[in-house]
């Protein structure tokens, strides 16, 4: 715990592998014993927090909810708009017939 503050985006997307499980947890145990200020990012909701599916999950969660407040930020996710651009763009694409879709230029490099 050298640091003042330590930030974790996007908890419970890493690998859940016995190993990174143990490194998580290791890092949120120092700071957690070291009493230092923690900011935890994820996507998993309150009660997924409170109810993990198994040991090694819970020993990190139990530590984050003690000493971190929750707080729920509701609203649009702008990932899921531009991916449902891209999609669009893509169909229209795939659906349009080359005749009619926009050329490349050729360049003459003689």
């Amino acid at each position: 715990g050298d640091y003042d503050l330590l930030i974790i985006d996007d908890l419970g997307a890493e690998r859940n592998t016995e190993y990174a499980l143990e490194q998580m947890f290791s890092i949120i145990d120092s700071r957690y014993r070291c009493n230092k200020p923690l900011i935890v990012t994820t996507n998993l909701k309150l009660d997924e927090l409170k109810h993990p599916p198994d040991l090694a999950h819970a020993r990190i969660y139990d530590r984050i909810l003690e000493r971190c407040a929750p707080i729920l930020f509701a609203g649009k996710n702008f990932r899921e708009d531009n991916a449902a651009s891209i999609k669009a763009a893509a169909r229209q694409i795939i659906t349009t017939p080359a005749a009619s879709r926009p050329q490349p230029r050729k360049e003459n490099y003689e």
